[in-house]
């Protein structure tokens, strides 16, 4: 090293490492790595340490539990002799201690030790504001005063002395103040025109020389110039390219989860030119070219939130959402609670962007999360109430399938697997990961919804109803989870209706009935504000007095003023939009890929019940073997004198086929609705609905041809068949137009899970369907040459299937004519020939086709509306 450079030794357990200014040092648990930490707390790729032109520098990579100097956490920062590092944890993290090697200690001390890189933030206080004045209290006809009316004293006496940050100087010497919009500078600032613009209120937390004609690759992998240790970004993902005529430009590498411009997915390896204001999204790292300097923001939590005006309005003109506007603190918990009829699914539907609201915005960092979901959706977490997680799976093999599904096709299995261990671990869940996910308690099953969650590292977290059903403990365990995950660095939104731990949220909302805001600000204050000394009174309140003006209230009480004026005072950023029809997120796997993972994982659902397994074998093979008891003189063989009466042959192929098709609706009936929440999810992150349903379809489609097979060869054994087939054994032309007739009843099964709205409505459904296959299957009563009932019989798969099987036995002459005085009045679709047998199963095979087009169309119900076709 030159003179002036400081040398530098890092310490770590014993052994010294001398560093060379010429190349970065990564430490984390990666055995490839160059500093190899074998502790749990520590991230794959943890940080780097390398030489920035002016100081050593480390560089914190998105770490699950953070790198911390001096106490504090850190992304980007410099160090020098002296300096001493914690991986994991401030206090009893892994330590990194760096000392001036013994030649180059005179020279770094002749410099002096490097500034440590401290925020500079000065706050201000202001005077405690004079108590609000008493409200005069709304004397309500025939329902007598509210309850706050007689502790408004009580509520004039408390005072808040809001704490606002004066603005903060950044690196680029530009005042930016809490909320600055992005690219925006706070009025009065004094900022230099034209200076490089902050990401949000902050700093980038790294930048990056790029010249003209240089190529800067990024990804996942070592060998790119620019490396982004991020799971949600592919190896290979991107390049920034400056071209000689001082133009830039960004193109897609083929990259899974996408790379965005102004929140936009632009076409896989696809082109597009950056203007001076286009922002790019790489994962979770957000680049804007400034100059000639790329810079690199990374979204580790540190991110505002807020929601506009936002409302919803259904059928009718009816409000079910009015007016809801509130900002939530970076790295908070927020909890919303409020009577039934207050809207708060409604609400967290639209702040997730599963249901956008009719007006207003949602703003993620000053972002329109409407206009942007296909980028900002990585960046959010949401947990619904019921469990989006297979129960029948153990905790660790359950994560698995998400992370296969949620991570780039080329993330590599250590990969995932480390990950997964870092979530079992933050959220101490290793001890339970080989358990069945139904022998967990409530609480800690919800722990394993949030693990989910936690794999891509969102952000933003929502959690709908996470404690119902949890006794107290339970309840206070998972309130606790959610402090802990807040205080780690991540924003978590928590609807509930348990009020036992409000007190240790950041902030609360209380929504009113109707759909307005009653209050939002700290939850110590709520009571007072509301005049009551318990939640179970003010609840009682907002049933008596449904018409009182809750919303007006709000907005002119001092909470208002203190807590939600300034909601407006920040615009959100101003960006080019594609059009509609390119908004549309990319998938991070294949087609192929998720179809593959998704038929794994189901089958493993399966495996697991082992009773499920014994009912899918048994219900065919009892099927069959009724079929069997039913006498037939002349069985399904040839008459030796013309039969009379309707019975023999039809009435066991009625039988077969019939139990045919309960067996094959009953293996899918269910399938759908029980896994609706799981399948919610999922399509958000970027689930393939086709991918979804195929699996089902060639899963249960293979379980249905082998029960189509014991139901035949139980039912066949018995009976003399006909030595001769149309085109093949006569065993084997009915048993396949059997299965043909199981798979499209399977299909119908999937048609009834996917309208009903609870499990308990698939049974009546799959009764009736199955009554009506009898009635129509065209060997009860005549069904040829009856207009508007022949038709209308065409839609039944049992009619196509009596006529598959009646074609193979010539059943029109095996049976008695309908009209005996014209015996050759004959079914036509009974017709012995092989035309007519390919005929009866292609059309059954196609009415189960058309129904797969039916099913798919039905599943975009449960669908964000941005992911709908």
């Amino acid at each position: 090293m030159g003179h002036g450079v400081p040398e530098l030794v890092l310490e770590l357990n014993g052994s010294t490492w001398a560093l060379d200014r010429s190349r970065s040092y990564t430490l984390g648990r990666d055995p490839q790595g160059d500093l190899v930490i074998d502790d749990a707390r520590v991230s794959w790729r943890h940080a780097t340490v390398s030489w920035d032109g002016r100081s050593w520098v480390i560089d914190d990579h998105g770490s699950t539990n953070g790198t911390y100097v001096q106490g504090r956490r850190v992304q980007h920062t410099e160090i020098g002799p002296g300096s001493a590092v914690h991986l994991g944890n401030a206090t009893d993290g892994p330590r990194v201690s760096l000392i001036a090697a013994a030649a180059g200690a005179g020279a770094y001390g002749a410099q002096g030790a490097p500034a440590q890189h401290v925020p500079q933030q000065a706050q201000q206080a202001q005077q405690a504001q004079q108590a609000p004045q008493a409200q005069q209290a709304p004397q309500l006809q025939g329902q007598g005063t509210p309850g706050w009316a007689s502790q408004q004293q009580a509520s004039a006496q408390q005072g808040w002395q809001p704490q606002q940050q004066a603005p903060v100087p950044s690196q680029q010497g530009r005042a930016v103040g809490p909320g600055a919009p992005f690219g925006q500078e706070v009025p009065g600032s004094g900022g230099a025109a034209g200076a490089p613009p902050a990401y949000g209120d902050r700093s980038p937390t790294t930048f990056h020389e790029f010249s003209l004609g240089r190529v800067m690759r990024i990804g996942r992998a070592l060998e790119n110039e620019l490396v982004v240790s991020d799971l949600q970004v592919s190896r290979l993902h991107a390049e920034f390219t400056a071209t000689p005529d001082g133009r830039f430009e960004i193109r897609d590498l083929g990259s899974h989860n996408g790379t965005y411009v102004n929140g936009q997915p632009i076409a896989k390896s696809g082109t597009v030119h950056l203007g001076p204001n286009d922002i790019v999204g790489v994962g979770h790292s957000t680049f804007r070219l400034v100059g000639d300097r790329l810079e690199e923001f990374v979204d580790t939590g540190d991110v505002s939130f807020s929601a506009r005006h936002l409302t919803v309005t259904v059928d009718g003109g009816k409000q079910i959402l009015k007016d809801v506007s509130f900002g939530v603190p970076e790295k908070s918990l927020i909890a919303v609670i409020g009577p039934s009829g207050s809207g708060k699914s409604t609400l967290l539907k639209a702040l997730t962007g599963y249901r956008p609201a009719d007006q207003g915005d949602v703003l993620y960092d000053n972002r329109n999360l409407y206009k942007q979901f296909a980028e900002l959706r990585q960046r959010i977490g949401l947990v619904p109430q019921d469990d989006i997680l297979h129960k029948e799976l153990t905790v660790k093999k359950a994560l698995r399938y998400a992370a296969k599904l949620r991570f780039p096709g080329d993330t590599a299995e250590a990969e995932r697997e480390a990950r997964i261990g870092e979530v079992l671990g933050e959220l101490k869940l290793d001890i339970h990961k080989d358990k069945k996910i139904t022998s967990l308690s409530g609480g800690q099953r919800k722990r394993v919804s949030v693990a989910l969650e936690l794999l891509t590292k969102p952000s933003l977290i929502f959690l709908d109803e996470p404690t119902s059903g949890l006794d107290p403990g339970m309840d206070r365990d998972v309130m606790q989870l959610l402090r802990g995950l807040a205080d780690d660095g991540r924003t978590v939104l928590v609807v509930t209706h348990s009020v036992a731990e409000l007190a240790i949220c950041d902030k609360l909302l209380v929504m009113a009935p109707g759909g307005s805001v009653a209050y939002f600000g700290p939850p110590e204050e709520a009571l007072n504000f509301f005049g009551y000394s318990t939640w179970a009174d003010v609840f009682s309140a907002f049933e008596n007095y449904r018409d009182y003006d809750w919303a007006g209230r709000w907005r002119g009480s001092q909470h208002y003023q203190m807590y939600a004026a300034d909601i407006d005072a920040v615009a959100a950023q101003s960006v080019h939009m594609q059009k509609a029809q390119q908004m549309r997120p990319p998938k991070a796997q294949s087609w192929g890929s998720q179809l593959w993972t998704l038929i794994r994982r189901y089958v493993s659902v399966i495996a697991s019940d082992k009773g499920f397994m014994a009912l899918l074998v048994i219900l065919p093979a009892v099927l069959g073997v009724v079929s069997t008891v039913i006498p037939a003189k002349f069985g399904l063989g040839p008459p030796e004198a013309p039969a009379r009466f309707n019975g023999g042959a039809g009435t066991i192929m009625l039988v077969l086929t019939v139990g045919m098709c309960f067996t094959g609706a009953a293996n899918s009936v269910r399938e759908l609705i029980k896994e609706r929440v799981i399948y919610e999810r999922e399509r958000a992150t970027g689930l393939s609905r086709s991918a979804y349903l195929m699996s089902k379809v060639i899963t249960l489609g293979v379980i249905t041809a082998f029960q189509g097979v014991i139901i035949c060869g139980i039912g066949f054994a018995p009976r003399v068949l006909p030595t001769e087939g149309l085109i093949m054994p006569p065993a084997v032309e009915m048993c396949l137009v059997v299965i043909a007739l199981g798979f499209t009843s399977m299909m119908f099964g999937l048609v009834i899970s996917s309208l009903v709205k609870t499990a308990e409505k698939t049974m009546p459904l799959l009764v009736m369907f199955a009554i009506v296959q009898v009635v129509f299957t065209g060997v009860l009563f005549q069904l040829f040459d009856s207009p508007g009932l022949e038709q209308f019989a065409w839609l039944m798969p049992s009619r196509w299937a009596i006529a598959g099987v009646g074609t193979t036995l010539d059943l029109s002459h095996l049976m008695a004519p309908w009209d005996l005085d014209n015996p050759t009045s004959l079914d036509p679709l009974w017709e012995h020939s092989a035309s007519q047998w390919f005929m009866d199963i292609s059309v059954l095979l196609i009415i189960g086709a058309l129904l797969g087009v039916v099913v798919s169309r039905l599943l975009r119900r449960h669908e964000p509306e941005v992911m709908r076709k």
